[in-house]
């Protein structure tokens, strides 16, 4: 009987390495000895389970093992269109186009010939430290990601023991210091004001009081605002393809992304002026278009119908795309005397606000559409200085 780690039994032929992984090992009838190792214990049972059956039988045990011999084989290239394709299918676009890019701009050149086996840690470094010297540490981290999203799925399914990236760190920035990632209380009243009267007021004021995606945003139709009941939900996404030059809806970005917000009195009122003024914008014979996506909760098809889009633009007839609404700010920032900063930086501000006000975490990671409270709180969360000497003059208040 093999051991696990802590000394507990793990069954006949099975034991668990140093590294963590559980290898299973039996010899068939004809004194040929199989192993695989696997990253939990119910899978190597399978297995051995499985390898055992067939040698009884008296079929080719050997399968087994010439699979288990195959499997290393496998090129980085092959591995990764398989599990682009097959096991990360469901990801939203953005995130797959993501992958996809940075794969092949800078992992495919180093490493795409080589068998996944022979991956190392050091081969890894080399990718990031190569992209240093060029790319943002934004960009950086988005081949980290993929990276070593692509080899722990790698390490789970058997075809490689080991991660390669264990250890493997980047050290750029992933942000230019002074960039903005959320404002002020000061900077956001200086550039709502500055804002006012704009084309895309209603819909940067609209994100500050719901903190809805750009991208949750563009997909908002009318369908999706309950008026009596005062709330929006939150049940797709639109973004422009600028290499397909087309627009595609999508699901949201997780499961968890789904979900209804109770609007604001202000948020209410952008939307009611919004609605009264719906039947006199132009509008572009693009919006006779119905598009088809999958749902991510069911897996069946829905559809987004161009013309019940709540946010038009005014000249074009047509939804804004993303870029332009970032070119819309930088151009408002820039002739109000305004630090630059992009359209995500509204959402963190969202964020920021409602912390501020009192709003438990756990409510605004619902309200964020966040699976985990952890990225709320991390990434989302921002502590100003007005808000530390609100919470030093609330500490005192309460001593007395």
């Amino acid at each position: 009987m093999g051991k696990n780690l802590k000394g507990k039994e793990c069954g006949k032929g099975i034991c668990q390495r140093k590294d963590g992984l559980y290898l299973a090992r039996f010899v068939d009838k004809a004194g040929k000895r199989h192993d695989k190792c696997f990253p939990k214990l119910p899978e190597a049972r399978n297995w051995l389970e499985e390898a055992r059956v067939l040698d009884r039988r008296g079929e080719q045990a050997a399968e087994v093992h010439e699979e288990h011999n195959a499997l290393p084989d496998m090129t980085v290239d092959g591995w990764f269109e398989f599990w682009i394709n097959n096991i990360v299918g469901d990801l939203a676009p953005n995130t797959l186009r993501n992958y996809r890019e940075r794969y092949v701009h800078n992992v495919q050149p180093v490493i795409g010939k080589m068998f996944l086996r022979d991956v190392r840690p050091m081969h890894c470094k080399k990718i990031l430290i190569g992209m240093d010297a060029v790319y943002a540490g934004s960009t950086i981290r988005q081949a980290y990601i993929a990276m070593g999203t692509m080899f722990r799925s790698a390490v789970m399914n058997g075809m490689i023991s080991k991660h390669p990236m264990d250890g493997v760190r980047y050290t750029k920035p992933v942000r230019v210091p002074g960039d903005i990632k959320y404002l002020t209380v000061e900077e956001q009243e200086k550039f709502l004001e500055a804002a006012k009267g704009s084309h895309n007021f209603y819909q940067y004021a609209l994100i500050l009081e719901t903190g809805l995606r750009t991208g949750e945003m563009i997909g908002l139709t009318w369908d999706c605002i309950d008026w009596e009941k005062r709330t929006l939900t939150v049940n797709k996404t639109l973004e422009f393809r600028h290499k397909q030059t087309e627009w595609r809806a999508g699901p949201p970005k997780t499961v968890t992304s789904y979900r209804t917000i109770p609007l604001t009195s202000r948020a209410y009122d952008i939307l009611m002026a919004v609605h009264a003024s719906k039947e006199f914008r132009k509008q572009s014979s693009l919006l006779n278009q119905t598009l088809t996506y999958v749902d991510r909760r069911t897996g069946q098809n829905s559809t987004l119908v161009m013309r019940d889009l709540v946010f038009i633009n005014f000249r074009t007839g047509e939804p804004s795309k993303n870029s332009s609404y970032d070119t819309h700010l930088y151009k408002i920032c820039d002739e109000n005397g305004i630090k630059r900063f992009c359209m995500h930086a509204l959402r963190y501000t969202y964020a920021t606000r409602a912390i501020e006000s009192g709003m438990q975490p756990k409510v605004l990671q619902k309200l964020l559409g966040h699976a985990s409270i952890q990225t709320t709180m991390d990434k989302y969360v921002h502590v100003t200085d007005d808000s530390l000497v609100a919470g030093v003059r609330q500490f005192e208040a309460n001593k007395t």
